[in-house]
């Protein structure tokens, strides 16, 4: 950039975004921004706030005022008629103590400041009614379901003026704006630019479906992933952006393909997401798109059901061809036939064929996690090296157990009991109590829902934590809402646990020894789990443990077992036998 003021012009009929200065108006914009009230973003707004100013989201420039909101809800437009399927809005609590016509700054975790708003609007949002619409369901297995109950019940819009993108020192060459990354392709020399959107590791799969794409419109690759916020579980993106570098470097027509990183926050809504996903890569340059099977889809609800068909986003985004001027490039599963050593599309291949496939579950729990290498026909050496330094074996792995269950039901003395046999197996534990979690962690917290919910995602936060550093962690708490709790699988990723103790009331009473249920039902104690506060039981959890039928001690080891099904601890060998 030169010392002259800068404007990027967003494209496809954008506004103007004013996204940097001159040295000297950005030292005047900072210091008036220093006097202003703030509002510290979250990271996903963060993310938001970058494509809006970039205009990676054109022609939306702002985060979204209440005519935009409603109609991209109810419709999948903006306010205007532009197609725009997913609300990009800035929420906030009803103590944020904001007013219209003031002028407020926006800054990052770190206190980085990044913005400045001037709020035009300022109005309510319905969650259950939005989560209905933009993602079919309100199961808090959705992440973003979930996520939601932790946003405010209001949306803050207005004018912009963004001083500075939010800092990224990872990847600096690879990160580039919409107007940078058109400029790139163009310099190609291709008419046709064909989009791939990605949050995984590359195999050998993608990397055929990616070149037939190419051939077949006679076009460049836009290698697009997303390194803002995925689904929680995915592999990190250093470790997905040294893999596709890889194969780039080696595997690719260095004239045919771009490699550039993309600071989206995923919302994980499938159809509309892959609509979103077109757009955004028109913006970058791209008048084609890959749609795969459940593209953007976040996995299984509470029922053990897909929340989306596996071809549903293909399906919306041909729809909107036309209109979108982006064409869908749709591919269906891909397998590998060893006696001819090629892919071909599951649907072209007969009942009779011979066929080789590898699922995610597979790779990350019987290659990687048992150190076994991944075949050469499944993914490339490079990758495959790549992903076996980043993740350790299975036992070596983190996982967080969440108990829970009613006050009395048995939840510490199960975690007691667990710690022992995990650390008889060579685990390292950590265990997060509930009780013991309120002295220290979330001292000052109440017993009104917001603080418990607080309380709950605390633990959850210092448990997802342990976890991606590869330790074991055992929390016992009420946790009586299934939302947080969903929530808190969702910071955790794949490997949460939850253990419901399936403890009848009657019972819990009897073995109170502080006399909590006595003091509720007497009317001293107010919002007790159990008595005048309800308790929501797990819909799916991974283990119910009966605890009047059983000791404590089998149940503990029900739960061992299900570790050691899915790899975390190692059996030990057997002791020698004396002579």
């Amino acid at each position: 950039m030169s010392n002259e003021q800068s404007i990027l012009i967003a494209p496809w009929g954008g506004h103007l975004v004013n996204l940097l200065t001159a040295p000297e108006q950005l030292e005047e914009a900072h210091a008036h921004a220093g006097s202003l009230p703030s509002i510290q973003l979250s990271e996903r707004a963060v993310c938001d706030l970058e494509l809006l100013a970039t205009g990676g989201f054109s022609p939306l420039d702002s985060f979204m005022g209440q005519a935009d909101y409603r109609r991209v809800v109810e419709e999948m437009r903006l306010a205007d008629g532009t197609l725009f399927p997913i609300p990009v809005t800035l929420p906030v609590g009803e103590d944020s103590d904001l007013r219209l016509d003031q002028e407020i700054a926006l800054r990052d975790s770190k206190n980085n400041l990044l913005a400045t708003m001037f709020v035009e609007e300022i109005y309510p949002w319905d969650r259950d009614a939005d989560s209905l619409q933009v993602f079919g369901s309100l199961d808090a297995r959705h992440p973003l379901v979930a996520e939601m109950h932790r946003w405010g019940p209001l949306n803050v819009a207005g004018k912009l003026q963004v001083l500075q993108v939010p800092p990224h020192p990872d990847f600096r060459f690879l990160r580039r704006t919409p107007a940078e990354t058109r400029a790139l392709l163009e310099e190609y020399g291709h008419r046709d630019v064909v989009a791939f959107q990605t949050r995984n590791p590359l195999h050998r799969a993608h990397e055929e479906l990616t070149k037939r794409a190419v051939e077949d419109v006679d076009g460049v690759l836009l290698l697009h992933p997303v390194v803002g916020m995925t689904r929680p579980g995915d592999i990190d993106h250093f470790t997905r952006v040294r893999a596709y570098r890889a194969l780039v470097d080696r595997y690719y027509e260095r004239d045919r393909i771009l490699l550039s990183l993309l600071p989206l926050a995923m919302r994980m809504a499938g159809p509309r997401e892959a609509l979103w996903h077109a757009i955004i890569r028109r913006n970058h340059g791209a008048n084609h798109i890959i749609i795969g099977r459940d593209h953007a889809g976040p996995g299984d609800d509470s029922l053990g059901r897909p929340f989306y068909g596996p071809y549903d986003a293909q399906e919306l985004v041909q729809e909107h061809e036309k209109e979108l001027g982006v064409g869908v490039i749709p591919f269906r599963k891909l397998v590998y036939l060893p006696r001819e050593r090629r892919f071909e599309e599951i649907n072209r291949v007969g009942d009779d064929a011979e066929v080789a496939d590898i699922s995610g579950t597979q790779v990350r729990e019987d290659y990687l996690g048992r150190g076994r290498a991944l075949p050469t026909w499944f993914t490339r050496p490079e990758v495959a090296e790549i992903l076996r330094d980043a993740r350790p074996p299975r036992h070596r792995q983190g996982a967080c157990i969440w108990l829970t269950g009613l006050s009395g039901s048995g939840k510490s003395t199960t975690a007691d009991l667990l710690t022992v046999l995990l650390m008889e197996h060579g685990r390292q534990v950590t265990v997060l109590d509930g009780d013991i979690v309120r002295t220290h962690l979330s001292k000052g917290l109440g017993f009104s829902q917001e603080d418990r919910d607080t309380n709950i995602r605390r633990i959850g936060f210092v448990a997802a934590e342990i976890v991606r550093h590869g330790g074991i962690v055992i929390c016992a708490a009420i946790s009586p809402w299934r939302a947080t709790r969903d929530d808190v699988r969702n910071m955790v990723g794949t490997d949460f646990i939850e253990v419901y103790l399936d403890t009848p009331l009657e019972v819990c009473e009897a073995r109170d020894s502080k006399g909590l249920y006595a003091r509720a039902r007497a009317g001293e104690i107010r919002g007790f789990t159990g008595i005048d506060d309800p308790y929501e039981p797990p819909l799916n959890p991974e283990v119910t443990l009966q605890t009047v039928e059983r000791d404590a001690e089998d149940n503990a080891a029900i739960v061992l077992d299900l570790l050691r099904e899915r790899g975390l601890i190692m059996t030990p060998q057997a002791d020698p036998q004396p002579a």
